[in-house]
Protein backbone atom coordinates (compact mmCIF):
# COMPACT_ATOMS: atom_id res chain seq x y z
CA UNK A 1 0.00 0.00 0.00
CA UNK A 2 1.38 3.40 -0.94
CA UNK A 3 1.65 6.15 1.70
CA UNK A 4 -0.92 8.20 -0.22
CA UNK A 5 -3.46 5.36 -0.19
CA UNK A 6 -2.80 4.70 3.50
CA UNK A 7 -3.29 8.38 4.34
CA UNK A 8 -6.55 8.49 2.38
CA UNK A 9 -7.77 5.30 4.06
CA UNK A 10 -6.98 6.63 7.54
CA UNK A 11 -8.71 9.92 6.77
CA UNK A 12 -11.83 8.05 5.67
CA UNK A 13 -11.81 5.98 8.86
CA UNK A 14 -11.41 9.08 11.02
CA UNK A 15 -14.40 10.69 9.29
CA UNK A 16 -16.54 7.50 9.46
CA UNK A 17 -16.74 7.66 5.67
CA UNK A 18 -17.27 4.28 3.94
CA UNK A 19 -14.73 3.48 1.21
CA UNK A 20 -13.76 0.35 -0.68
CA UNK A 21 -10.15 -0.69 -1.14
CA UNK A 22 -9.60 -2.33 -4.52
CA UNK A 23 -6.50 -4.44 -5.11
CA UNK A 24 -5.67 -5.66 -8.59
CA UNK A 25 -4.47 -9.24 -8.72
CA UNK A 26 -1.71 -10.23 -9.15
CA UNK A 27 0.28 -6.95 -9.39
CA UNK A 28 -1.19 -5.40 -6.22
CA UNK A 29 -2.14 -2.01 -7.66
CA UNK A 30 -4.65 -0.35 -5.33
CA UNK A 31 -7.40 2.25 -5.57
CA UNK A 32 -10.02 3.68 -3.23
CA UNK A 33 -13.68 3.96 -4.20
CA UNK A 34 -15.34 6.46 -4.45
CA UNK A 35 -12.27 8.70 -3.99
CA UNK A 36 -10.67 7.75 -7.30
CA UNK A 37 -12.02 7.57 -10.84
CA UNK A 38 -12.58 3.97 -11.92
CA UNK A 39 -14.04 2.23 -14.98
CA UNK A 40 -17.86 2.21 -14.61
CA UNK A 41 -18.16 -1.57 -14.20
CA UNK A 42 -15.49 -1.62 -11.51
CA UNK A 43 -17.01 1.36 -9.70
CA UNK A 44 -20.40 -0.38 -9.76
CA UNK A 45 -18.89 -3.53 -8.25
CA UNK A 46 -17.21 -1.45 -5.54
CA UNK A 47 -20.49 0.33 -4.75
CA UNK A 48 -22.23 -3.04 -4.45
CA UNK A 49 -19.54 -4.29 -2.07
CA UNK A 50 -20.02 -1.20 0.09
CA UNK A 51 -23.80 -1.57 0.07
CA UNK A 52 -23.65 -5.25 1.01
CA UNK A 53 -20.65 -4.87 3.34
CA UNK A 54 -19.10 -7.87 1.65
CA UNK A 55 -15.52 -8.42 0.50
CA UNK A 56 -14.55 -10.63 -2.43
CA UNK A 57 -12.98 -10.95 -5.86
CA UNK A 58 -14.53 -9.53 -9.00
CA UNK A 59 -13.44 -9.85 -12.63
CA UNK A 60 -13.91 -6.85 -14.90
CA UNK A 61 -12.76 -7.33 -18.46
CA UNK A 62 -9.49 -9.24 -18.27
CA UNK A 63 -8.58 -8.00 -14.79
CA UNK A 64 -9.40 -9.57 -11.45
CA UNK A 65 -9.69 -7.34 -8.40
CA UNK A 66 -10.24 -8.01 -4.72
CA UNK A 67 -12.66 -5.51 -3.21
CA UNK A 68 -12.55 -4.93 0.53
CA UNK A 69 -15.12 -2.55 2.08
CA UNK A 70 -13.68 -0.31 4.79
CA UNK A 71 -16.77 0.73 6.67
CA UNK A 72 -17.31 2.11 10.17
CA UNK A 73 -19.50 0.09 12.55
CA UNK A 74 -23.21 0.85 12.18
CA UNK A 75 -24.66 3.00 14.97
CA UNK A 76 -28.07 3.32 16.52
CA UNK A 77 -28.74 6.60 18.32
CA UNK A 78 -31.70 6.22 20.67
CA UNK A 79 -33.29 9.39 22.05
CA UNK A 80 -34.98 8.59 25.34
CA UNK A 81 -33.66 6.38 28.13
CA UNK A 82 -37.09 4.81 28.60
CA UNK A 83 -38.02 1.22 29.32
CA UNK A 84 -38.28 0.37 25.60
CA UNK A 85 -34.68 1.55 25.25
CA UNK A 86 -33.63 -0.87 27.99
CA UNK A 87 -35.02 -3.75 25.92
CA UNK A 88 -33.71 -2.26 22.67
CA UNK A 89 -30.06 -1.90 23.69
CA UNK A 90 -29.14 -5.60 23.99
CA UNK A 91 -31.05 -6.53 20.82
CA UNK A 92 -29.44 -3.77 18.76
CA UNK A 93 -25.99 -4.59 20.15
CA UNK A 94 -26.47 -8.25 19.27
CA UNK A 95 -27.37 -7.19 15.72
CA UNK A 96 -24.02 -5.42 15.46
CA UNK A 97 -24.94 -1.82 16.25
CA UNK A 98 -22.99 0.50 18.51
CA UNK A 99 -25.81 1.96 20.59
CA UNK A 100 -25.83 5.50 21.98
CA UNK A 101 -28.57 6.58 24.40
CA UNK A 102 -29.30 10.31 24.41
CA UNK A 103 -31.37 11.76 27.25
CA UNK A 104 -30.75 14.93 29.28
CA UNK A 105 -32.83 13.49 32.12
CA UNK A 106 -30.02 12.13 34.24
CA UNK A 107 -32.44 10.19 36.44
CA UNK A 108 -33.29 8.04 33.39
CA UNK A 109 -29.93 7.81 31.63
CA UNK A 110 -28.06 5.97 34.35
CA UNK A 111 -25.40 3.32 34.22
CA UNK A 112 -27.55 1.20 36.54
CA UNK A 113 -30.33 1.02 33.91
CA UNK A 114 -27.95 0.61 30.96
CA UNK A 115 -25.14 -1.33 32.55
CA UNK A 116 -23.84 -2.76 29.30
CA UNK A 117 -24.06 -2.25 25.59
CA UNK A 118 -24.70 1.48 25.30
CA UNK A 119 -22.91 4.79 25.51
CA UNK A 120 -24.86 7.35 27.56
CA UNK A 121 -25.06 10.98 26.47
CA UNK A 122 -26.88 13.43 28.75
CA UNK A 123 -26.78 16.47 26.46
CA UNK A 124 -29.95 17.89 24.89
CA UNK A 125 -30.84 15.79 21.83
CA UNK A 126 -30.15 18.45 19.20
CA UNK A 127 -26.76 19.26 20.70
CA UNK A 128 -25.92 15.58 21.09
CA UNK A 129 -26.88 14.69 17.53
CA UNK A 130 -25.03 17.65 16.08
CA UNK A 131 -21.91 16.45 17.90
CA UNK A 132 -22.41 12.81 16.87
CA UNK A 133 -22.82 13.80 13.19
CA UNK A 134 -25.22 11.07 11.98
CA UNK A 135 -23.99 9.53 8.74
CA UNK A 136 -25.12 6.93 6.22
CA UNK A 137 -24.40 4.13 8.71
CA UNK A 138 -26.46 5.66 11.51
CA UNK A 139 -30.02 4.84 12.57
CA UNK A 140 -31.89 7.30 14.79
CA UNK A 141 -34.84 6.30 16.97
CA UNK A 142 -36.82 8.69 19.18
CA UNK A 143 -38.75 7.15 22.06
CA UNK A 144 -39.64 9.90 24.54
CA UNK A 145 -43.14 10.96 23.37
CA UNK A 146 -42.03 14.44 24.50
CA UNK A 147 -41.90 17.03 21.67
CA UNK A 148 -39.33 19.03 23.62
CA UNK A 149 -36.91 16.10 23.27
CA UNK A 150 -38.03 14.25 20.13
CA UNK A 151 -38.59 17.23 17.82
CA UNK A 152 -35.10 18.77 18.13
CA UNK A 153 -33.60 15.33 17.55
CA UNK A 154 -35.76 14.77 14.46
CA UNK A 155 -34.88 18.24 13.19
CA UNK A 156 -31.20 17.26 13.16
CA UNK A 157 -31.94 13.75 11.90
CA UNK A 158 -33.86 15.00 8.88
CA UNK A 159 -30.92 17.17 7.90
CA UNK A 160 -28.51 14.23 8.19
CA UNK A 161 -27.60 11.25 6.00
CA UNK A 162 -28.94 8.75 8.56
CA UNK A 163 -30.13 5.62 6.76
CA UNK A 164 -33.06 5.19 9.14
CA UNK A 165 -35.20 7.52 11.23
CA UNK A 166 -38.00 6.19 13.44
CA UNK A 167 -40.25 7.79 16.03
CA UNK A 168 -42.41 6.15 18.69
CA UNK A 169 -46.02 7.26 18.93
CA UNK A 170 -49.46 6.68 17.48
CA UNK A 171 -50.52 7.87 14.03
CA UNK A 172 -52.39 10.72 15.71
CA UNK A 173 -49.26 11.69 17.62
CA UNK A 174 -47.25 11.54 14.43
CA UNK A 175 -49.74 13.76 12.58
CA UNK A 176 -49.16 16.46 15.21
CA UNK A 177 -45.43 15.87 14.94
CA UNK A 178 -45.56 16.30 11.17
CA UNK A 179 -47.33 19.65 11.59
CA UNK A 180 -44.60 20.86 13.94
CA UNK A 181 -41.82 19.70 11.63
CA UNK A 182 -43.50 21.45 8.72
CA UNK A 183 -43.60 24.65 10.77
CA UNK A 184 -39.87 24.11 11.37
CA UNK A 185 -39.33 24.17 7.61
CA UNK A 186 -39.16 20.50 6.67
CA UNK A 187 -40.89 19.40 3.49
CA UNK A 188 -43.06 16.36 2.90
CA UNK A 189 -40.29 14.36 1.26
CA UNK A 190 -37.92 14.83 4.18
CA UNK A 191 -40.61 14.10 6.77
CA UNK A 192 -41.52 10.99 4.79
CA UNK A 193 -38.18 9.50 5.86
CA UNK A 194 -39.56 9.06 9.37
CA UNK A 195 -40.92 5.61 10.11
CA UNK A 196 -43.81 6.26 12.47
CA UNK A 197 -45.10 4.49 14.39
CA UNK A 198 -41.57 3.10 14.66
CA UNK A 199 -40.99 -0.60 14.03
CA UNK A 200 -42.49 -3.30 11.88
CA UNK A 201 -46.19 -3.99 12.39
CA UNK A 202 -45.96 -7.28 14.29
CA UNK A 203 -48.64 -6.45 16.83
CA UNK A 204 -46.05 -5.50 19.45
CA UNK A 205 -47.41 -4.56 22.88
CA UNK A 206 -44.70 -5.10 25.48
CA UNK A 207 -41.40 -3.23 25.62
CA UNK A 208 -39.38 -6.24 24.39
CA UNK A 209 -41.83 -6.78 21.53
CA UNK A 210 -41.62 -3.11 20.51
CA UNK A 211 -37.83 -3.29 20.70
CA UNK A 212 -37.86 -6.39 18.51
CA UNK A 213 -40.03 -4.66 15.91
CA UNK A 214 -37.65 -1.66 15.88
CA UNK A 215 -34.51 -3.74 15.43
CA UNK A 216 -36.17 -5.75 12.66
CA UNK A 217 -37.18 -2.58 10.80
CA UNK A 218 -33.74 -1.00 11.19
CA UNK A 219 -32.05 -4.16 9.89
CA UNK A 220 -34.47 -4.26 6.96
CA UNK A 221 -33.58 -0.65 6.13
CA UNK A 222 -29.88 -1.36 6.39
CA UNK A 223 -30.18 -4.34 4.08
CA UNK A 224 -32.21 -2.43 1.51
CA UNK A 225 -35.55 -4.07 2.28
CA UNK A 226 -37.36 -0.83 3.12
CA UNK A 227 -38.06 2.14 0.92
CA UNK A 228 -35.95 4.98 2.32
CA UNK A 229 -36.06 8.43 0.79
CA UNK A 230 -33.15 10.79 1.12
CA UNK A 231 -33.49 14.55 1.22
CA UNK A 232 -32.89 16.58 -1.88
Amino acid sequence: MTPATLDALQAARAARRPVALLTRMPDGAQHLHPDEALPPALAEAASAALRDDRAGPVTVGEETWFIQPQTPPPRMIVVGAVHVAQALVPMAAAAGFAVIIVDPRRAFATEERFAQGAELVTEWPDEALEALRPDSRTAIVTLTHDPKLDDPALDVALRSEAFYIGALGSRRTHAKRVARLEEAGHGAKAIGRIHAPVGLDIGAVTAPEIALSIVAQVVAARRGKLSVRLPG
